[in-house]
């Protein structure tokens, strides 16, 4: 079993979030979720849905994998001393970590990126690129994998990302099988990218 720590806070991206944990919730009992919150109880992501806390950033805890979102919330929570240190400590002792869209963000606030390759949402690149200024930013990539961090482009763009997760770590025929049962179009190209050209980013 893989112990996943998903880090939400408030006005997360709702399919940044869901998105990819639907396709490892697919895994059955391969996959355990654990949600993370700063100060636990219940977490508002964008457009007022609430996600129900397992744990906060004071409980110890220990994970195999994290998943970061994006989302309005990311522009408060670069500056949050308590979330970049958390998601610091937690990313230095996991096997891998996952961002989605500006969640990107955050973990090149961390240093963690620094000297490696990443990308980040195409509609808010500029902002999303400017708190990790020693990052190699891809502008055309779907997801990028570097080392034990995948960083991938805005909102759907983390759904194939958690199904290249799933084939490294579970296998390729376990990843088919969860994009045919979610009846996802899994786009396995990490270069494709259309919305870098619809953002005038190339």
């Amino acid at each position: 079993m893989k112990k996943i720590g998903a880090l939400v806070f408030p006005n997360f991206e709702l399919l940044d979030m869901f998105g990819p944990l639907e396709m490892f919730a697919l895994m059955g009992d391969e996959v355990e979720v654990t949600m993370i919150g700063q100060n636990g109880g219940v977490v508002s992501g964008r457009g007022g849905p609430k996600t129900q806390c397992d744990l906060s950033y004071d409980d110890d805890a220990a994970f195999d994998m994290l998943l970061v979102p994006g989302g309005a919330g990311t522009r408060e929570e670069v500056t949050n001393p308590a979330t970049l240190n958390w998601l610091r400590a937690q990313s230095e002792k996991t096997e891998l970590v996952m961002t989605v869209c500006t969640g990107s963000t955050l973990l090149s606030a961390t240093g963690l990126l620094d000297g490696r390759r990443a990308t980040t949402n195409k509609r808010s690149f500029e902002w999303a690129t400017s708190h990790g200024p020693n990052v190699d930013w891809v502008k055309q990539a779907r997801w990028v994998e570097d080392g034990k961090y995948f960083t991938s482009s805005g909102v759907s763009a983390g759904m194939d990302m958690a199904l290249t997760v799933i084939a490294q770590k579970f296998g390729l025929e376990a990843a088919e099988t969860t994009a045919i049962r979610a009846e996802y179009d899994w786009h396995r190209d990490a270069g494709y990218d259309p919305f870098a050209k619809i953002h005038g980013l190339v």
